[in-house]
């Protein structure tokens, strides 16, 4: 049985990969780094997603076993009209101890004179999975439009902000099960586990 490495200590995460995996019926085992020593300090200093993945999955297989897998992702929020900002700075958009608020709040500054028609965007996911003679990415995208005020209390980051096509509502006001089915993340993930079957795990 194959074992995956997440180059993440979020157990939510760990949860959602194993359960995604064991319902498309592959043996694999999904473990956290705590379990090889715990996750190094990664300096993400790619210009992508698929850069910043890469960094992270590629920092984990540096202290692991050498038969494993190692995943990362990285994702963000990318407005057209901002020439694809935040993107890779999502998190940190407003500075290195900013939070979501702050986030949130420039990014409203930012778009306060773009109608709604120019306001298309999207969320982005990149899996990464290396490990010997493995190095693939897998891009799931999510689109949208930036509404000009918060809506909903759910969710975190650009959440309140973001209405995907498919729904009349926000990230922040939509169920998990219902978000989980059209997230940037959920459609990575199901290029990962197509890629997974191909490869008789």
């Amino acid at each position: 049985m194959k074992t995956i490495y997440l180059a993440s200590g979020n157990a939510h995460k760990l949860k959602e990969l194993q359960s995604a995996l064991d319902l498309a019926g592959l043996s694999v085992i999904v473990s956290g780094p705590d379990a090889i020593g715990g996750m190094p300090e990664v300096e993400e200093t790619g210009s992508t997603f698929e850069a910043n993945s890469l960094l992270k999955a590629n920092g984990l297989r540096e202290i692991g076993p050498a038969g494993a897998w190692f995943l990362a992702d990285d994702s963000g929020i990318e407005i057209d009209a901002l020439n694809g900002k935040p993107g890779v700075i999502s998190a940190r958009y407003a500075g290195e101890e900013c939070d979501d608020e702050a986030n949130n709040d420039k990014v409203l500054r930012e778009m306060i004179e773009v109608p709604h028609n120019q306001r298309s965007c999207r969320f982005r996911c990149v899996l990464a999975l290396v490990g010997h003679d493995v190095e693939e990415t897998f891009s799931g995208a999510c689109e949208g439009m930036l509404l000009s005020k918060r809506t909903g209390t759910g969710g975190f980051g650009y959440d309140p902000l973001f209405q995907p096509l498919e729904s009349q509502f926000t990230f922040a006001e939509i169920s998990l099960d219902e978000k989980a089915k059209i997230s940037h993340r959920a459609r990575a993930l199901i290029k990962l586990i197509s890629w997974l079957k191909q490869q008789d795990v």
